[in-house]
């Protein structure tokens, strides 16, 4: 994903139909300047127009998720609209503008995770930290506010007082505290926490990924626009995904007590 002759700032790995990401710059504690912004980005569209992909896991080599943005790089790239960071062929990672990734994500957390490490964790679908992640969304201390989504997606999923209470200190919570939230999912010894989340990713994989694409959507569409709209959608949903070739191979799986091979078809 490197735009350049440098080392890329993240790594992508397929692993069958689970595409592994990266950040990967440790030197910098994976500090996101524009070019760790943007490979990231082209990272993500592959995700969502790959056929063949199915899941993507969200990791970070090193001691550390990430620092959260470097601002020398970053700052002065802020122009009157804002910071773009989305170059021909990529997908927001934060998904606050743009298309919507169509594929769930999982994401692993280590060591250090402010900022913007803390809004990919909130714009991914399931989250496993390592026991030693320490989470801060320190924005409010250098004078800026969450702008890759946590003031909408932080007070969902925590509730507000909670999420108020991280947002407007700009205090570090560590991974008991994360999970007793609701802000992660598991937390595990960080020697095993990378492991874990393959684990999930893989199960999600196996899943008939038409499935699991609506599944995703449809929450999505009650979070963005009320009940209604997704309930009206349930019953075209079911239509459609009963006339695939991944119905037929399921039903038939369930049948002969075998697991079903999917095809995404």
């Amino acid at each position: 994903m490197s735009d350049g002759g440098e080392r890329p700032r993240v790594s992508v790995v397929r692993d069958g139909h689970v595409l592994l990401i990266g950040l990967d710059r440790p030197e910098k504690r994976n500090a996101a300047d524009l070019r760790l912004l943007r490979e990231l980005s082209l990272a993500y569209g592959l995700l969502d127009r790959d056929p063949e992909l199915r899941v993507g896991l969200l990791h970070a080599h090193g001691d550390h998720f990430t620092a959260g943005l470097d601002l020398a790089d970053v700052a002065p790239a802020v122009g009157p609209d804002g910071l773009d960071v989305v170059p021909e062929g990529g997908l927001h990672p934060w998904q606050v503008e743009g298309r919507q990734l169509s594929k769930p994500v999982v994401a692993v957390v280590q060591g250090t995770c402010l900022t913007l490490g803390v809004e990919l964790a909130l714009a991914s679908d399931v989250v496993v930290a390592a026991d030693d992640a320490r989470f801060g969304q320190i924005e409010v201390s250098r004078a800026i506010l969450p702008f890759g989504g946590a003031t909408v997606r932080l007070p969902r999923r925590v509730g507000w007082g909670d999420a108020m209470r991280w947002m407007l200190t700009g205090d570090l919570l560590d991974a008991a505290e994360a999970l007793r939230i609701g802000l992660v999912q598991e937390v595990l010894p960080r020697a095993e926490a990378l492991g874990r989340g393959l684990e999930l990713a893989r199960r999600i994989a196996a899943q008939a990924p038409l499935a699991v694409q609506a599944t995703l959507a449809n929450a999505r569409l009650a979070l963005r626009e009320g009940d209604r709209a997704a309930e009206s959608q349930l019953q075209p949903e079911l239509v459609r995904l009963m006339r695939t070739d991944d119905a037929r191979i399921g039903h038939e799986a369930f049948l002969a007590r075998t697991d079903a091979e999917f095809t995404g078809r």
